[in-house]
């Protein structure tokens, strides 16, 4: 059977180059009153995957302050719909929910991928597009917040602290490399109210003589700053500062509050890691909490209780977004 052509309809809707980014189909809502729109494109680049993310509002009129959750996996791993293995997702989800906060979920270009600053471009790109489509969605555009873990905390803690100061193509002096992006919703302001950094990385610089644990017999694994810069640090020692939040802790506007969660015994990101990162915002004039885990390690293994840690984290992010108000 031979197929028509296309008619000037089908013509029409068509578009080349693919669009950035796609505006959010209506959500499905739950028994409970919760909306969730999932899957939703807010950037695309040819040649790659498009960056989707996951809207979850809370029952009620709103418009809601809203959190984007930052998955973490080394910048090499890990996906929007799952937290890491010692926090269950309902257990999360469900708190964010309950506090009446909206929650982003979203995926970023890992390092494989494309190197840094591809993974805070993303994260930049998810930040604008919320707020380009906040009345679509419920959420308050003024009352955004972010929350990481691990590699997921480094980018939250970049969001937090580095500031757009002449454009979307702003160029930072100290590093000669461009930290806004264009991606997605091509401009628009990215600065956020709070953040959450579970054992992040603050420093690549001090992190370069830390060893990284070993692998299991028969597993190859990327070395993970490696591949986020694309060279090693002592090749790119520029790059790794660039990519170092503590680089921006003594910008010109002061920080947002900052909750730091770490386990004193994490043999991955040192629980040094977040003391240098909290005395960093501290002596910018900054408002810092820093929680060490006593005895946990990486994603808070050894923790008897993971509850508390969620709890904590939420009821800072309502405080200082405003839930309830």
């Amino acid at each position: 059977m031979t197929q028509s052509p296309p008619t000037a309809f089908d013509i029409a809707d068509m578009t080349w180059p693919p669009p950035p980014y796609r505006p959010p189909v209506p959500p499905v809502t739950a028994a409970d009153g919760v909306r969730r729109f999932d899957g939703i494109t807010y950037a695309t680049t040819p040649g790659y995957r498009p960056r989707l993310l996951d809207v979850q509002v809370p029952a009620g009129e709103g418009p809601f302050p809203a959190v984007v959750w930052i998955h973490g996996g080394g910048w090499l791993d890990g996906d929007r719909r799952y937290p890491p293995p010692t926090v269950p997702a309902a257990l999360l989800h469900g708190a964010v929910l309950a506090a009446g906060l909206a929650l982003v979920s979203i995926d970023y270009r890992h390092s494989l991928e494309a190197p840094f600053p591809a993974q805070l471009h993303d994260v930049k790109a998810a930040i604008r597009y919320v707020r380009a489509f906040a009345g679509d969605l419920g959420i308050d555009p003024d009352r955004i917040g972010v929350w990481g873990e691990s590699a997921g905390g480094h980018l939250a803690a970049l969001a937090g602290l580095v500031r757009p100061t002449d454009g979307p193509d702003r160029t930072d002096a100290a590093d000669g490399v461009g930290l806004e992006g264009t991606q997605g919703v091509g401009s628009g302001e990215t600065g956020v109210l709070a953040v959450v950094d579970w054992y992040g990385v603050s420093d690549l610089v001090a992190l370069a003589s830390h060893p990284m644990p070993p692998m299991p017999s028969g597993v190859e694994f990327p070395d993970p700053y490696e591949a986020l810069l694309g060279a090693s640090v002592a090749e790119r020692p520029d790059l790794a500062r660039a990519a170092s939040p503590v680089t921006y802790a003594g910008g010109s506007n002061p920080p947002p509050p900052f909750l730091l969660v770490h386990g004193t015994r994490d043999g991955l990101v040192p629980y040094n890691q977040s003391e240098v990162l909290a005395a960093a915002i501290e002596g910018a004039g900054g408002e810092v909490t820093l929680k060490p885990v006593e005895g946990a390690d990486h994603i808070f293994l050894g923790s008897p209780d993971i509850v508390p840690i969620v709890e904590e984290s939420v009821a800072f992010l309502a405080r200082h977004l405003g839930a309830g108000a």
